[in-house]
């Protein structure tokens, strides 16, 4: 029977990345022979929800330390992807001077109070919690207003006081603490990871991007997170073909970090974040937004996933070849 929280159904043939097949680790190797494309079926498991696993709240941070690289984005798709399979969600935007959560959610014109508003006695911190309109298991907590400035008092500490007072307050912890930490690895960084028992780091398959999340890898495993995983979000499969972009297996060999989902590059990405309406609602579904999906169902279930090579275009054999050019 299918499942109620997909009002869409797929064939048993259904081929996400018609243009994927597997090949060896390294791309350059150099004994190459003809591989034959594999079918690849969706991963998402149609006829149940993911099953838990861990101890709640997981408090999960996403970062990546470059700007950019679709933090927000990933952190609103899959806070929205988990209340849909019915998990209780507390998104954080731990951004004190340049909030963006509240508008790719839709709640900007719904957020009345803050954290910081709560840490200074203001209010009560449910009343800092903005229920999402369409999904009720889904809230949004934004640590300040853009332009304001936090007191000095707010930092690692606080933040920690606010994790612990969603585990304890009366309606029950949420199952899943998504934080949306800042660009850079300064204070803001520092503050947005200390209360976090796992990460999620976001990259895009670029020289600089990479450098950067090497550098956050590096700072997390200092502050005692261990489980890291990455998703590596706007890969174009016609620029990996063509050797002008890494591939995922490259990006994943330079990191070393476990696999959580592929996001491909796709304009619906824009549209639906100037409507403040998340990708995975969007029917009929996009590309990115069932990968946003699968690396929601893999969170929750603390799966993680295999990259496949994405086949190289043949070289173009020019008239000079025929003389050994």
């Amino acid at each position: 029977m299918a499942s109620s929280l997909h009002p869409y159904s797929f064939p048993a043939s259904f081929h996400p990345l018609p243009h994927l097949s597997t090949r060896s680790l390294n791309p350059r190797h150099s004994n190459r022979t003809r591989f034959t494309p594999i079918p690849i079926r969706s991963m998402l498991q149609w006829n149940r929800k993911p099953e838990l696993s861990g101890e709640t709240p997981r408090v999960v941070v996403i970062t990546s330390g470059k700007g950019g690289v679709g933090k927000t984005t990933t952190t609103a798709n899959i806070g929205v992807s988990l209340a849909r399979y019915g998990f209780s969600v507390v998104a954080v935007d731990a951004d004190a001077g340049l909030r963006n959560l509240d508008l790719l959610l839709g709640l900007e014109s719904r957020v009345v109070y803050t954290a910081a508003e709560a840490l200074n006695g203001d209010c009560r911190l449910d009343q800092a919690l903005v229920r999402d309109r369409r999904w009720s298991s889904l809230e949004l907590l934004c640590i300040s207003r853009p332009r304001s400035k936090l007191s000095l008092a707010f930092g690692p500490k606080a933040l920690t006081w606010v994790v612990d007072a969603l585990r304890s307050r009366s309606s029950g912890p949420p199952d899943f603490v998504l934080i949306d930490c800042p660009a850079g690895i300064d204070a803001g960084f520092v503050t947005a990871i200390a209360p976090a028992h796992e990460a999620v780091l976001v990259t895009t398959p670029d020289i600089t991007a990479l450098r950067d999340a090497d550098r956050v890898t590096g700072l997390l495993e200092c502050d005692g997170i261990r489980d890291i995983k990455m998703i590596v979000n706007r890969v174009r499969t016609d620029l990996i073909r063509g050797e002008d972009m890494m591939s995922v297996l490259d990006v994943q060999e330079m990191l070393g970090l476990a696999l959580l989902g592929v996001i491909p590059d796709d304009a619906e990405v824009i549209k639906s974040t100037n409507r403040g309406y998340p990708l995975v609602l969007n029917q009929p579904p996009s590309m990115a937004g069932l990968a946003f999906e699968q690396a929601a169902w893999r969170l929750a279930e603390q799966d993680s996933m295999k990259a496949v090579m994405v086949e190289e275009e043949p070289k173009k054999r020019g008239f000079f070849s025929f003389f050994g050019g």
